[in-house]
């Protein structure tokens, strides 16, 4: 046996979303506050450290004030901890018509909702982030997304890659975490997941955590 110590634990953090027009039970604020207790239960996968769940109003200002809030007191918390592993971002939000899973490349800065958010904000082609430059500006996930997926294809979900997070308040939290991590040598990761109609709680618990062991797997 070698002396080197133990490889530095992956922090997951995961965001999901309250109500919003349309939804009146959003799959992912159930997901989210629960998934500490399912992941206890489940036993957490060596090397994996579940930091904190949080549910975002689904309103852009909304989301991104809370959203902020967590992600600079998870620095402190993580750099208090003197954990040096890697720091991952998992972002779930509904898409009420999918019918599969959807792990998403990127976010456009773009924001043009289609009906008002939650604090009755309805942009139209506004840029999220105006020092980035114009709405067609991409950010990219440095996550292996093609692996990622074809794994837990393999664990028989139905899943698949979007280019497209949309341009509500998905993308609009997505642009922004990714900023963010890029700026903070993070990741991040958006998943679209189905309505309960679609694919029950219980599965999409077990996919939940099925991403966390998959994401912990790489590091």
């Amino acid at each position: 046996m070698g002396s080197e110590g133990p490889s530095p634990a992956v922090t997951i953090h995961v965001t999901g979303f309250k109500k919003f027009h349309g939804v009146a039970e959003n799959p992912t604020e159930i997901i989210v506050n629960n998934l500490q207790e399912y992941m206890n239960k489940r036993g957490l996968p060596k090397g994996l450290i579940l930091g904190s769940c949080t549910v975002l109003e689904t309103a852009g200002q909304g989301a991104i004030v809370s959203l902020y809030h967590t992600l600079q007191s998870s620095m402190i918390k993580d750099s208090a901890a003197s954990n040096s592993g890697a720091v991952i971002w998992v972002h779930f939000g509904v898409n009420s018509g999918a019918t599969r899973f959807a792990l998403e490349r990127q976010a456009i800065n773009e924001a043009t909702f289609r009906c008002p958010d939650e604090m009755g904000w309805k942009p139209q082609k506004v840029s999220i982030v105006p020092a980035d430059g114009g709405c067609s500006r991409l950010r990219e996930t440095v996550l292996p997304i093609e692996d990622i997926t074809k794994s837990l294809a393999k664990m028989g979900y139905e899943v698949m890659t979007s280019d497209d997070a949309g341009r509500f308040v998905c993308n609009y939290v997505y642009y922004h975490s990714l900023r963010f991590a890029e700026l903070n040598g993070m990741k991040s990761l958006f998943v679209h997941v189905p309505l309960f109609l679609t694919i029950d709680e219980d599965t999409q618990m077990q996919f939940a955590a099925s991403l966390l062991e998959v994401l912990a797997s790489l590091h």
